[in-house]
């Protein structure tokens, strides 16, 4: 969570490749924002791309995704530090080209934070409200732990299950390995890879993102 007036900016790559094809972001755009005290405000603004299997690759601009981040409580001796962690999708890029939802979509979610030296874990729990033809309404829940193994060095790995998003997508489980390369205070490297474990033919063959993070 930021501090107030403190702001992150983070240029990214994004891609998730499937039986029917690949997508993503190419660039991606987020930026943090410390609003006040116990929130923060964030922006994703994607340049979405889509390759279905055998077919060129499309471009455009994605869907606009915006976030809040409100500390409820924080850590203590006892208690993890639990946010909530709400996000609404307006379906800004365009469906019929693969490039957008195809309707706005508005995510319910609460966050749990834990550290013991340096150790890190966190878990996130949520409902996504996927509006749109032929989008279902999800479930998602996720879990990290990170480990700051030097002053540069922060690697960590990921499990996750999301419910159905479609009326003909399965369910999906999956897994990331990734981690943060800290160049300075002000400068970081961010990077993962990982797969599906259940469903990955139609899910996640395989997944993968980078991205240059600039705090100020």
């Amino acid at each position: 969570m930021l501090d107030v007036g403190h702001v992150e900016l983070l240029v990214f790559y994004q891609g998730t490749l499937t039986a029917t094809g690949r997508s993503g972001s190419l660039p991606g755009f987020e930026s943090h924002f410390g609003v006040f005290e116990n929130a923060e405000f964030d922006v994703t603004t994607p340049v979405a791309f889509d390759t279905p299997a055998g077919s060129s690759t499309k471009r455009g601009y994605g869907d606009t995704l915006l976030g809040l981040k409100y500390r409820l409580a924080k850590e203590s001796k006892d208690l993890p530090l639990v946010s909530l962690v709400p996000k609404v999708s307006l379906p800004t890029g365009d469906s019929g080209r693969g490039l957008g939802n195809g309707g706005s979509q508005v995510f319910i979610a609460v966050s749990a934070e834990r550290h013991w030296g340096s150790f890190l874990t966190f878990v996130n729990a949520g409902y996504w409200i996927n509006n749109g033809s032929g989008n279902r309404d999800y479930a998602f829940f996720g879990g990290e732990a990170q480990y700051q193994f030097s002053d540069r060095w922060i690697i960590g790995a990921e499990i996750f299950h999301t419910s159905a998003q479609t009326v003909h997508q399965p369910f999906t489980t999956g897994f990331n390995f990734g981690g943060y390369c800290i160049l300075d205070k002000h400068n970081q490297v961010l990077f993962s890879a990982g797969r599906g474990l259940q469903n990955a033919t139609e899910t996640n063959r395989v997944s993968a993102y980078l991205g240059y993070q600039l705090s100020f």
